[in-house]
């Protein structure tokens, strides 16, 4: 019976001796016009920039508007239609429904408003005059686009997309996928400000995020820092891509609705949803509303929570969080409890 108990134990001593150690890896690399950062946790090199890289370029080949002959590029150049792939139909389908639930504010068909005012892949001359705006409107809509059965069809032959508001959320969920294919849970994947979380830690702490928006100078500053074990924030923000004309600075986000860049009071939008492609997508829109219908809009919606920074009618920089994306927030140890 002794002989019988050690012979039991003998594996279970082993198989604790040589358990492997977590350690940390950092995988870096530039792709989509940014820069991406990846750190996970394994007992082994399991992921490799190779393998992060090669998916880029894939999603690139399908829906990048700055490479030649990408399948967004066809499709903008045909009269009518083309066969979509996996890639790029995961995406127009995610983006079909954020246009119905924010009722058009959200919209891919925005590329030529988006060229017009320079913000495309070619340069523009000169701000667009009201009559080429109206033009260009009888172009935008995505009533025109239709997905069916991997088929994207357009009513007019002047109808481009641009999926730069959504894609790249995807992409980090796409990483997401390879990491977790590679059997590695605990994870942060960024790309371009864009982020997915798994965790927690290996000595069971929560992950960290800085949350980021600008200074009362516009400067962007790490204003809360969230502790999330998982989920996706995504930013938009008009503080850091625009065009100066005059003392007026031109939002690089433009209203489908009016053909004209966005003009509100919301300096930047963070949300947090289960996954990167949500967030992105629905950052951009909430861009597009005034303060107390965006906080409404994400307060009224599962699993959507949202901080806001803004202008108030002083002109000073202000923020606010709904409720949920309170819950995330660190306390900040310096800062007295009320």
């Amino acid at each position: 019976m002794r002989y019988r108990y050690l012979l039991f134990l003998l594996p279970l001593i082993l198989a604790f001796s040589f358990k492997k150690e977590m350690k940390q890896y950092k995988i870096n690399g530039y792709a989509q016009g940014t820069d991406y950062a990846i750190m996970y946790y394994a007992t082994d090199s399991l992921a490799t920039k190779q393998g992060i890289d090669s998916l880029l370029n894939e999603i690139d080949l399908s829906m990048s508007l700055y490479k030649k002959g990408t399948l967004i590029n066809q499709f903008n150049a045909a009269e009518k239609e083309i066969k979509t792939d996996r890639l790029m139909n995961d995406v127009l389908k995610r983006s079909f429904e954020i246009n119905a639930d924010t009722k058009g504010i959200f919209d891919i068909t925005v590329a030529p408003l988006v060229q017009a005012w320079g913000f495309g892949p070619k340069e523009a001359q000169s701000e667009p005059d009201p009559t080429t705006i109206k033009s260009i409107l009888n172009c935008v809509g995505m009533k025109n686009l239709k997905l069916k059965d991997g088929l994207l069809t357009k009513s007019k032959p002047c109808v481009h997309i641009d999926l730069n508001g959504i894609a790249q959320g995807y992409s980090v969920d796409l990483i997401a996928d390879y990491l977790e294919q590679k059997g590695i849970k605990q994870y942060v994947a960024e790309l371009g400000g864009e982020i997915r979380i798994s965790g927690p830690k290996p000595n069971g702490e929560m992950m960290k995020i800085g949350i980021e928006g600008p200074d009362k100078d516009g400067t962007p500053v790490i204003r809360h820092i969230a502790s999330i074990n998982s989920g996706a924030i995504t930013t938009s923000g008009n503080y850091r891509k625009f065009h100066q004309s005059g003392k007026k600075k031109i939002s690089h986000l433009i209203d489908p609705k009016t053909g004209y860049p966005l003009d509100n009071e919301m300096i930047s939008v963070t949300v947090y949803a289960n996954d990167a492609i949500t967030a992105d997508g629905y950052d951009n829109a909430l861009m597009a509303m005034h303060l107390k219908d965006a906080i409404a809009f994400v307060e009224s919606r599962k699993n959507l929570e949202a901080y806001f920074v803004y202008h108030q009618k002083d002109g000073k920089v202000a923020d606010t969080l709904t409720t949920g994306f309170k819950k995330l927030i660190t306390p900040d140890p310096l800062k007295p409890k009320q």
